[in-house]
């Protein structure tokens, strides 16, 4: 804790600057077939949890999901229709967005987008066109046309790439269609196929979003059909599966298709959404095997969860619930990992939210 003395006439006032509270921007991907009109900005307080000054960021058509450049000065989307864009914006001084680019994303129904760790490139993956594009970003947070493009589509199976995600020199793309976690690499600036799935996969589970360990020893594989989460190890030679577990409540009978997976600031708790169940599934993890074990599924306050945020302390839990219009907001117990439920706002089709 960082504390400071003030001497104010004969009172003497001890300042906690770790309870004081800072307001960060939350940004807001959405879908823009009902009232919502694109990409929107709201103000959020990291000791509070409060959600306030909604604002339309940006008029934009399907910005589906976003992410930052590595300055956090420019802001990239997925614009998720049957042509398929992604549009590069420059962030202005008072939150709103400018577009600089807006470039095919050589697919139907671009999903997902993703940002290497120097911000020199940007991956898409594209749900409808079963591919995954690479893009080089300009110093001035522009793109540039396509680099690569990998097709996982063959004769008899149809692709449905869901996400990707660089790790290093590793680009790793979940193709739900597929059935499997793709694994390139980086050699002389392109990225070249390893393994076009790094554990076998059984049955029909459908891989769709997944989270990386700081230290890239595990993975964590969530399973829209299956309703469960894959965990991967990773080994001399490759990965291996070490666990396998329901996102659901054993009590649960209805329909479910798993959405979104995140681990915790300090990696001792892993969160996935589940749209039907309507829940986060709380899973704890045993940091050195890298196992779970589900602690808690907590009613998300809403209907369809899609993707959900930690804040940037790990305080709070924010929940994107797609048909209810709303953000849920949680606090997180940082002694179980828990959820507590605090309060909502309304939102217009919220599917994707950015820190």
């Amino acid at each position: 804790m960082k504390f400071k003395l003030l001497y104010v006439g004969v009172f003497t006032i001890l300042i906690n600057y770790s309870c004081i509270a800072q307001i960060v921007p939350l940004y807001v991907g959405t879908y823009t077939n009902g009232d919502s009109e694109g990409i929107y900005q709201l103000q959020f307080n990291t000791e509070t949890g409060e959600l306030s000054n909604q604002k339309l960021a940006i008029n934009i058509d399907n910005p589906s999901f976003l992410t930052y450049s590595a300055d956090r000065k420019y802001l990239y989307s997925t614009n998720e229709t049957d042509n398929g864009f992604l549009s590069s914006y420059k962030i202005n001084d008072d939150g709103s967005l400018a577009l600089l680019t807006r470039v095919s994303s050589q697919g139907k129904g671009p999903c997902h987008i993703s940002i290497n760790e120097d911000g020199t490139k940007v991956a898409v993956s594209n749900y409808g066109g079963g591919t995954v594009s690479i893009y080089p970003v300009n110093t001035n947070g522009s793109l540039s046309e396509v680099s690569q493009v990998f097709n996982h589509n063959t004769e008899n199976e149809k692709s449905h790439v869901h996400s990707a995600q660089f790790f290093k020199d590793d680009l790793f793309v979940s193709d739900l269609g597929r059935n499997a976690v793709y694994q390139y690499k980086l050699k002389n600036n392109n990225y070249k196929l390893k393994s076009p799935a790094i554990v076998k996969t059984e049955g029909n589970p459908g891989p769709r979003h997944f989270s990386i360990t700081n230290n890239g020893e595990f993975i964590y594989i969530i399973n829209e059909y299956g309703s469960s989460i894959t965990s991967v190890k990773k080994t001399a030679d490759g990965f291996e599966k070490i666990d396998h577990d329901s996102t659901l409540n054993d009590s649960y009978k209805g329909n479910n298709s798993c959405a979104d997976i995140h681990l915790s600031k300090d990696e001792r708790f892993l969160y996935g959404s589940n749209r039907g169940e309507n829940s986060i599934a709380v899973f704890k993890r045993v940091i050195n095997t890298g196992k779970i074990e589900k602690i808690q599924n907590m009613s998300v306050h809403g209907d369809w969860p899609r993707n959900f945020a930690l804040d940037p302390a790990g305080k709070f839990l924010l929940v994107a619930n797609k048909k209810s219009n709303n953000i849920a907001v949680f606090s997180i117990d940082n002694t179980s990992g828990k959820l507590s439920f605090l309060h909502e706002v309304k939102a217009p089709e919220p599917v994707c939210l950015l820190f």
